[in-house]
């Protein structure tokens, strides 16, 4: 194995995806890095939001017994006997309640980890990666949130002869987007919508970054894949699908389009993570309608799949 460059930098991941088929071709293992600008209402992952550790807690799990609090070093000068709440001004993260927590109500979101102690765990899958034409996908959050881990990572990745993917949403400085393009393989580009007053008020941030860095990016990387997430009346009407459409059609870059359908995995996530505010009342789209969406792309002579 080629030694690690940078091994002290390290990154906070909050989840290795082993066994992936949703994250490029074949089968891969996918890094899940903490951190996103992005505050979309429909978020799937909405423990990656947060670019600090967290708990989740499962509060059907937990029986009462006081082992978190009897563990934490904090825990005597918390006022009460119940279990631990969630936050406490004294938490230092150590994540000795969660150790100690016998039936896994509380979970530590997030682990710090330098490259040398990743890659090893990822090599160890290498045979299916080469069976399936699989490898490593980086995601999140958003992984260019913290470039410089990823960069290193890609390298090392790169060094053992993996293939390697990004999974971004692109509001990131294009700088670190185009620096890393000599080492990703695939892009899987995030759209969320194209409407900029619509982008705005259900991500909390303007897409005019976003758009740029795609168009930059397909002037110099010939390999990327446009994931759209359709969520039901927010961007699955014809007008924003068109306008997808056109715009990736222009670009040379895009290889094809993956349309992600809105599931509801993220609304128990967001009420562990005692979150508000997310979509609690939608449902998914129907396969007709993720079929309507196709065929609007399928019309601009784009290749559209469902998932992936």
């Amino acid at each position: 194995m080629a030694p690690v460059q940078g091994a002290m930098t390290t990154g906070l991941v909050f989840n290795l995806q082993k066994y992936s088929l949703q994250d490029g071709p074949g089968i891969r293992t996918t890094v899940f890095l903490k951190g996103c600008p992005l505050h979309c209402a429909w978020c799937h992952n909405p423990e990656s939001i947060s670019p600090r550790q967290e708990f989740i807690i499962l509060e059907s799990r937990c029986i009462a017994c006081g082992e978190c609090r009897r563990a934490c070093p904090q825990g005597a000068l918390t006022q009460g006997s119940d279990p631990l709440p969630r936050v406490q001004e004294q938490c230092a993260l150590c994540g000795a309640c969660s150790d100690a927590c016998p039936t896994a109500a509380r979970e530590l979101v997030g682990r710090r980890m330098t490259v040398a102690e990743l890659l090893p765990l990822l090599l160890r899958d290498r045979l299916f990666y080469d069976d399936s034409g699989g490898g490593v996908t980086f995601s999140g959050g958003e992984p260019l949130l913290q470039f410089e881990f990823l960069a290193e990572a890609l390298a090392a990745c790169r060094a053992e002869g993996l293939h390697t993917a990004v999974d971004t949403a692109g509001l990131c400085p294009t700088a670190h987007l185009l620096e890393i393009v000599p080492i990703t393989d695939l892009f899987l580009f995030d759209l969320k919508c194209i409407d900029a007053d619509r982008h705005r008020y259900y991500t909390g941030a303007p897409n005019d970054l976003i758009l740029q860095n795609l168009q930059a990016l397909s002037r110099v990387h010939s390999n990327i894949w446009v994931r759209i997430p359709v969520v039901p009346g927010i961007n699955d009407a014809r007008a924003e699908l068109d306008a997808a459409a056109r715009l990736t059609a222009s670009l040379a870059g895009v290889r094809q389009v993956n349309l992600l359908p809105y599931h509801r995995t993220g609304v128990r996530k967001s009420e562990r993570l005692g979150m508000n505010g997310f979509l609690a009342g939608l449902q998914p789209p129907s396969a007709e309608a993720i079929q309507n969406a196709a065929a609007v792309f399928r019309s601009h002579g784009l290749k559209a799949v469902s998932g992936g």
